[in-house]
Protein backbone atom coordinates (compact mmCIF):
# COMPACT_ATOMS: atom_id res chain seq x y z
CA UNK A 1 0.00 0.00 0.00
CA UNK A 2 1.28 3.08 -0.75
CA UNK A 3 2.14 5.30 2.08
CA UNK A 4 0.57 8.83 1.42
CA UNK A 5 -2.58 6.75 0.16
CA UNK A 6 -2.62 4.60 3.30
CA UNK A 7 -2.04 7.97 5.66
CA UNK A 8 -5.00 9.67 3.75
CA UNK A 9 -6.96 6.29 4.60
CA UNK A 10 -6.08 6.68 8.41
CA UNK A 11 -7.02 9.90 8.49
CA UNK A 12 -10.17 9.34 7.38
CA UNK A 13 -10.85 6.40 9.83
CA UNK A 14 -10.08 8.68 12.67
CA UNK A 15 -12.01 11.40 11.60
CA UNK A 16 -14.97 9.04 11.06
CA UNK A 17 -14.35 8.42 14.56
CA UNK A 18 -14.89 11.86 15.96
CA UNK A 19 -11.62 13.34 15.87
CA UNK A 20 -10.56 16.27 14.62
CA UNK A 21 -7.14 14.74 14.18
CA UNK A 22 -5.41 17.77 12.67
CA UNK A 23 -2.12 18.34 14.11
CA UNK A 24 -1.83 14.31 13.70
CA UNK A 25 -2.24 14.44 10.47
CA UNK A 26 -0.04 16.97 9.95
CA UNK A 27 2.50 14.38 11.58
CA UNK A 28 1.93 11.47 9.65
CA UNK A 29 1.99 14.15 6.24
CA UNK A 30 5.05 14.95 7.42
CA UNK A 31 6.46 11.03 8.02
CA UNK A 32 5.55 10.43 4.46
CA UNK A 33 6.98 13.27 3.15
CA UNK A 34 10.38 12.92 4.53
CA UNK A 35 10.35 8.49 3.91
CA UNK A 36 8.88 9.38 0.55
CA UNK A 37 4.95 9.44 0.00
CA UNK A 38 5.32 7.13 -2.87
CA UNK A 39 7.31 4.21 -1.32
CA UNK A 40 5.25 1.34 0.40
CA UNK A 41 4.54 1.11 3.59
CA UNK A 42 6.06 -2.82 4.06
CA UNK A 43 9.32 -0.74 2.48
CA UNK A 44 9.93 1.39 4.90
CA UNK A 45 13.35 0.71 6.66
CA UNK A 46 13.30 1.47 10.63
CA UNK A 47 16.67 3.79 9.77
CA UNK A 48 13.88 6.26 8.24
CA UNK A 49 11.50 5.98 11.04
CA UNK A 50 14.49 6.58 13.50
CA UNK A 51 15.74 10.24 11.11
CA UNK A 52 12.03 11.25 10.94
CA UNK A 53 11.80 10.48 15.12
CA UNK A 54 15.39 12.67 15.65
CA UNK A 55 14.31 15.40 13.41
CA UNK A 56 17.20 17.95 13.54
CA UNK A 57 19.37 15.58 15.11
CA UNK A 58 18.47 16.84 18.92
CA UNK A 59 16.15 14.51 20.53
CA UNK A 60 13.33 16.52 22.47
CA UNK A 61 9.88 15.93 23.62
CA UNK A 62 8.87 16.42 20.00
CA UNK A 63 10.66 12.67 19.30
CA UNK A 64 8.04 10.86 21.74
CA UNK A 65 5.23 13.16 20.11
CA UNK A 66 5.81 11.59 16.78
CA UNK A 67 6.30 8.30 18.32
CA UNK A 68 2.84 8.52 19.98
CA UNK A 69 1.41 9.21 16.91
CA UNK A 70 3.07 6.27 14.78
CA UNK A 71 2.36 3.85 17.07
CA UNK A 72 -1.38 3.69 16.49
CA UNK A 73 -0.91 4.39 12.60
CA UNK A 74 1.36 1.19 12.40
CA UNK A 75 -1.21 -0.77 14.24
CA UNK A 76 -3.91 0.24 11.67
CA UNK A 77 -1.53 -0.85 9.17
CA UNK A 78 -0.28 -4.64 10.67
CA UNK A 79 -3.97 -5.14 11.66
CA UNK A 80 -5.08 -5.04 7.99
CA UNK A 81 -2.33 -6.87 7.02
CA UNK A 82 -0.65 -3.74 5.36
CA UNK A 83 2.85 -4.50 6.93
CA UNK A 84 4.00 -7.25 8.94
CA UNK A 85 6.39 -5.89 11.60
CA UNK A 86 6.11 -2.17 12.26
CA UNK A 87 10.09 -0.22 11.97
CA UNK A 88 9.15 1.01 15.35
CA UNK A 89 12.20 1.28 18.13
CA UNK A 90 12.10 -1.52 20.53
CA UNK A 91 13.81 1.05 23.18
CA UNK A 92 12.42 4.57 24.43
CA UNK A 93 14.58 6.03 26.08
CA UNK A 94 13.00 8.43 29.19
CA UNK A 95 10.88 11.74 28.11
CA UNK A 96 13.92 14.70 28.20
CA UNK A 97 12.87 17.64 31.05
CA UNK A 98 9.78 19.80 30.17
CA UNK A 99 10.62 22.80 28.39
CA UNK A 100 10.68 25.66 30.23
CA UNK A 101 9.45 29.17 28.67
CA UNK A 102 11.33 32.68 29.37
CA UNK A 103 9.59 34.63 31.48
CA UNK A 104 10.02 38.27 30.75
CA UNK A 105 10.80 40.81 33.42
CA UNK A 106 8.52 43.83 33.47
CA UNK A 107 12.42 45.35 32.71
CA UNK A 108 12.45 42.83 29.63
CA UNK A 109 9.07 44.12 28.90
CA UNK A 110 9.88 48.13 29.01
CA UNK A 111 12.63 48.03 26.52
CA UNK A 112 11.10 45.30 24.20
CA UNK A 113 8.35 47.93 23.58
CA UNK A 114 10.11 51.18 23.75
CA UNK A 115 12.88 49.28 21.10
CA UNK A 116 9.41 48.51 19.30
CA UNK A 117 8.50 52.19 19.36
CA UNK A 118 11.94 53.36 18.14
CA UNK A 119 11.83 51.22 15.50
CA UNK A 120 11.87 52.90 11.84
CA UNK A 121 13.01 50.99 8.65
CA UNK A 122 10.87 52.44 6.02
CA UNK A 123 11.53 49.53 4.05
CA UNK A 124 10.10 46.37 6.58
CA UNK A 125 6.61 45.29 5.80
CA UNK A 126 5.89 45.82 9.84
CA UNK A 127 5.77 49.22 11.09
CA UNK A 128 6.75 50.34 14.43
CA UNK A 129 3.36 50.93 15.72
CA UNK A 130 1.97 47.58 14.49
CA UNK A 131 4.85 45.32 16.04
CA UNK A 132 4.16 47.60 19.49
CA UNK A 133 0.70 46.71 19.53
CA UNK A 134 1.05 43.40 18.45
CA UNK A 135 3.53 42.98 22.04
CA UNK A 136 1.23 44.60 24.32
CA UNK A 137 -1.32 42.24 23.38
CA UNK A 138 0.11 39.20 23.47
CA UNK A 139 1.43 40.20 26.75
CA UNK A 140 -1.77 42.15 28.12
CA UNK A 141 -4.19 39.63 27.23
CA UNK A 142 -2.13 36.76 27.00
CA UNK A 143 -3.11 35.80 23.59
CA UNK A 144 -1.62 32.89 21.14
CA UNK A 145 0.46 35.13 18.52
CA UNK A 146 -1.79 33.32 15.84
CA UNK A 147 -4.72 34.40 18.05
CA UNK A 148 -4.17 37.77 17.62
CA UNK A 149 -2.67 37.78 13.69
CA UNK A 150 -6.41 36.27 13.03
CA UNK A 151 -8.33 39.20 14.65
CA UNK A 152 -10.75 40.94 12.27
CA UNK A 153 -11.93 44.46 12.82
CA UNK A 154 -15.45 42.93 13.99
CA UNK A 155 -13.63 40.85 16.94
CA UNK A 156 -11.93 43.73 18.65
CA UNK A 157 -15.24 45.58 20.26
CA UNK A 158 -13.69 49.21 21.30
CA UNK A 159 -17.15 50.27 23.11
CA UNK A 160 -17.03 46.55 25.65
CA UNK A 161 -12.98 45.83 25.59
CA UNK A 162 -13.41 42.95 24.23
CA UNK A 163 -12.11 40.30 21.94
CA UNK A 164 -13.59 37.76 20.30
CA UNK A 165 -11.24 35.07 19.26
CA UNK A 166 -12.44 32.60 16.90
CA UNK A 167 -11.76 28.84 16.49
CA UNK A 168 -8.49 28.81 18.40
CA UNK A 169 -6.28 25.61 18.96
CA UNK A 170 -8.58 23.47 20.76
CA UNK A 171 -11.63 24.51 17.59
CA UNK A 172 -13.33 26.49 20.04
CA UNK A 173 -13.86 30.37 20.23
CA UNK A 174 -13.90 32.61 23.22
CA UNK A 175 -14.34 36.19 24.80
CA UNK A 176 -11.45 37.44 26.21
CA UNK A 177 -12.02 41.60 28.11
CA UNK A 178 -8.93 43.61 28.13
CA UNK A 179 -8.13 46.23 30.35
CA UNK A 180 -8.57 50.26 29.77
CA UNK A 181 -4.78 51.06 28.81
CA UNK A 182 -4.97 48.05 26.54
CA UNK A 183 -8.07 48.89 25.08
CA UNK A 184 -6.73 52.74 24.70
CA UNK A 185 -3.68 51.33 22.73
CA UNK A 186 -6.34 48.80 20.42
CA UNK A 187 -8.21 52.43 19.46
CA UNK A 188 -5.41 54.27 19.12
CA UNK A 189 -3.83 51.86 16.23
CA UNK A 190 -7.12 51.07 15.23
CA UNK A 191 -7.93 54.96 14.71
CA UNK A 192 -4.01 55.12 12.64
CA UNK A 193 -5.03 52.35 10.58
CA UNK A 194 -8.13 53.50 9.17
CA UNK A 195 -9.77 50.53 9.50
CA UNK A 196 -13.43 50.52 7.31
CA UNK A 197 -15.07 47.34 6.88
CA UNK A 198 -16.23 44.27 9.59
CA UNK A 199 -13.95 41.68 7.59
CA UNK A 200 -10.44 43.86 7.52
CA UNK A 201 -7.93 42.13 9.29
CA UNK A 202 -7.16 44.22 12.12
CA UNK A 203 -3.05 44.23 12.18
CA UNK A 204 -2.20 45.10 8.36
CA UNK A 205 1.67 45.39 7.18
CA UNK A 206 2.07 48.70 5.37
CA UNK A 207 0.24 47.82 2.46
CA UNK A 208 -2.77 46.72 4.22
CA UNK A 209 -2.02 42.63 3.95
CA UNK A 210 -2.32 40.64 7.48
CA UNK A 211 0.64 40.43 9.20
CA UNK A 212 2.28 36.67 8.66
CA UNK A 213 3.64 34.67 12.08
CA UNK A 214 7.01 34.19 10.36
CA UNK A 215 7.47 38.12 9.45
CA UNK A 216 6.48 39.07 13.29
CA UNK A 217 8.11 36.11 14.83
CA UNK A 218 11.68 36.53 12.79
CA UNK A 219 10.96 40.97 13.78
CA UNK A 220 10.58 39.78 17.12
CA UNK A 221 13.71 37.67 17.36
CA UNK A 222 16.02 40.73 15.89
CA UNK A 223 13.73 42.75 18.63
CA UNK A 224 15.51 41.00 21.44
CA UNK A 225 18.83 40.48 19.75
CA UNK A 226 18.90 44.27 20.07
CA UNK A 227 18.18 44.64 23.32
CA UNK A 228 19.89 42.07 24.93
CA UNK A 229 17.66 39.85 25.83
CA UNK A 230 18.36 36.23 25.89
CA UNK A 231 18.41 32.77 27.90
CA UNK A 232 21.09 32.06 29.97
CA UNK A 233 20.48 28.78 30.68
CA UNK A 234 21.10 25.64 28.42
CA UNK A 235 17.97 25.77 26.63
CA UNK A 236 18.61 25.81 22.80
CA UNK A 237 15.74 28.31 22.28
CA UNK A 238 15.93 31.64 22.94
CA UNK A 239 13.12 33.38 24.29
CA UNK A 240 10.14 33.27 21.99
CA UNK A 241 6.89 35.49 21.12
CA UNK A 242 4.76 32.83 22.71
CA UNK A 243 6.68 33.43 25.90
CA UNK A 244 4.44 36.69 26.12
CA UNK A 245 1.49 34.51 27.03
CA UNK A 246 3.41 32.42 29.59
CA UNK A 247 4.49 35.92 31.25
CA UNK A 248 0.99 37.06 31.29
CA UNK A 249 0.07 34.00 33.20
CA UNK A 250 3.18 34.15 35.73
CA UNK A 251 2.00 37.81 36.73
CA UNK A 252 -1.06 37.75 36.86
CA UNK A 253 -0.86 34.58 39.01
CA UNK A 254 2.06 36.28 41.65
CA UNK A 255 -0.01 39.19 41.70
CA UNK A 256 -2.93 37.35 43.15
CA UNK A 257 -0.53 35.79 45.76
CA UNK A 258 0.57 39.16 46.47
CA UNK A 259 -3.27 40.25 47.11
CA UNK A 260 -3.68 38.00 49.12
CA UNK A 261 -6.30 36.23 46.89
CA UNK A 262 -7.95 32.47 46.51
CA UNK A 263 -5.84 31.43 43.74
CA UNK A 264 -6.54 27.97 43.49
CA UNK A 265 -10.25 29.71 42.82
CA UNK A 266 -8.77 31.70 40.71
CA UNK A 267 -6.98 29.48 38.82
CA UNK A 268 -10.46 28.32 36.76
CA UNK A 269 -10.50 32.08 35.83
CA UNK A 270 -7.41 32.25 34.10
CA UNK A 271 -7.99 28.85 32.05
CA UNK A 272 -10.84 29.69 30.51
CA UNK A 273 -9.86 33.36 29.77
CA UNK A 274 -6.23 31.61 28.37
CA UNK A 275 -8.54 29.10 26.29
CA UNK A 276 -7.10 26.21 27.88
CA UNK A 277 -8.87 22.67 27.33
CA UNK A 278 -7.42 21.39 30.62
CA UNK A 279 -7.19 23.29 33.98
CA UNK A 280 -3.77 20.97 34.12
CA UNK A 281 -2.39 23.11 31.36
CA UNK A 282 -3.05 26.25 33.44
CA UNK A 283 -1.53 24.59 36.70
CA UNK A 284 2.09 24.05 35.26
CA UNK A 285 2.29 28.20 35.85
CA UNK A 286 2.28 26.97 39.61
CA UNK A 287 5.73 26.53 39.56
CA UNK A 288 7.65 28.47 37.03
CA UNK A 289 9.52 31.20 38.77
CA UNK A 290 11.19 31.29 41.78
CA UNK A 291 9.01 34.79 42.81
CA UNK A 292 5.84 32.67 42.58
CA UNK A 293 7.09 29.99 44.40
CA UNK A 294 8.41 32.63 46.43
CA UNK A 295 4.79 33.89 47.10
CA UNK A 296 3.04 30.32 47.25
CA UNK A 297 5.61 29.27 50.06
CA UNK A 298 4.33 32.49 51.94
CA UNK A 299 1.47 31.70 51.72
CA UNK A 300 1.40 28.30 52.40
CA UNK A 301 2.82 29.47 55.95
CA UNK A 302 0.46 31.99 56.72
CA UNK A 303 -2.21 29.25 56.01
CA UNK A 304 -0.04 26.74 58.45
CA UNK A 305 0.12 29.56 61.10
CA UNK A 306 -3.50 29.51 60.73
CA UNK A 307 -3.38 33.26 59.31
CA UNK A 308 -5.06 32.49 55.63
CA UNK A 309 -8.16 31.44 54.97
CA UNK A 310 -7.03 30.32 50.98
CA UNK A 311 -5.37 26.84 50.57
Amino acid sequence: MNLRRLIEQYVVFQQSLGAKFRSNAQVLRAFGNAVGAATDIADVRAEQVDAFLLGKGVRTSSWHTKLYILRPFYHYAVTRGYVGTPPLPSVVPKRPPPFVPYIYSNEDLRRLLEAADAERPPHLALDSATLRTVLLLLYGAGLRAQEALNLNRADVDLDNSLLTIRQTKFGKSRLVPVGSQLCRALAQYAGRVGMSRADDPFFTTRSGARVKYDWLSRRFRLLCQRVGIRRTDDSPEQPRLHDLRHSFAVHRLTAWYREGADVQRLLHHLSVYLGHAHLANTQVYLTMTPELLQQANVRFERYARGEDGHA
